[in-house]
């Protein structure tokens, strides 16, 4: 009678083990896997300025933009860092020339949209934008220099990342992504 009871005691706790097991490989998949890293990102051109081409539902900022390097990563947990240098108004922009802002940026905050692809609630597409909150970026002639660390709650599946670089009030200056 003993061996029966033993051998469902050894069953039983080799089920939890795998149980175990399998929650952890499930929380490491969803916990540090880069989703997007890169070593580039565009300002935004004429084209796309304002609200008339909007990306995913994020309208451009009012002038072109450009900048001179940024990195980053997103990952499955949600974990967003952005390094970016030299986000300032297009010099070559003849508007930009005209209003005297060629290699400037005036906004002292800076936020960062991810934009998701993913399945709603029915089983159709739907878009997701999440937005981080304000950090500090250098202002004036060459300005235009921040690093953002955030973490956004990110829908699953999380397809086709964008991610830009905006102004507090949401209109992208520069972008990367699928």
């Amino acid at each position: 009678m003993k061996k029966p009871v033993f051998a469902t005691l050894v069953l039983v706790l080799a089920a939890a083990v795998l149980a175990l097991g399998l929650q952890s490989n499930t929380a490491l998949a969803r916990d540090g896997k880069k989703i997007l890293q890169f070593d580039t990102m565009v300002g935004v051109p004429r084209p796309y300025t304002g609200s008339e081409n909007p990306i995913r539902g994020v309208a451009g900022g009012g002038l072109p933009w450009v900048v001179e390097s940024a990195k980053g990563e997103l990952r499955t947990d949600g974990s967003l860092k952005i390094l970016v240098e030299g986000l300032v108004f297009d010099p070559n922009d003849p508007v930009v020339i005209e209003n005297g802002l060629q290699n400037q940026n005036p906004i002292p905050f800076f936020r960062a949209i991810v934009s998701c692809q993913t399945i709603d609630e029915n089983g159709d597409t739907a878009t997701v934008n999440l937005t981080t909150d304000p950090f500090s970026a250098t202002t004036g002639l060459g300005a235009g220099n921040a690093t953002i660390a955030a973490r956004l709650d990110l829908p699953s599946p999380c397809i086709a990342p964008i991610v830009f670089v905006t102004s507090p009030g949401g209109a992208w200056f520069t972008a990367t992504g699928f």
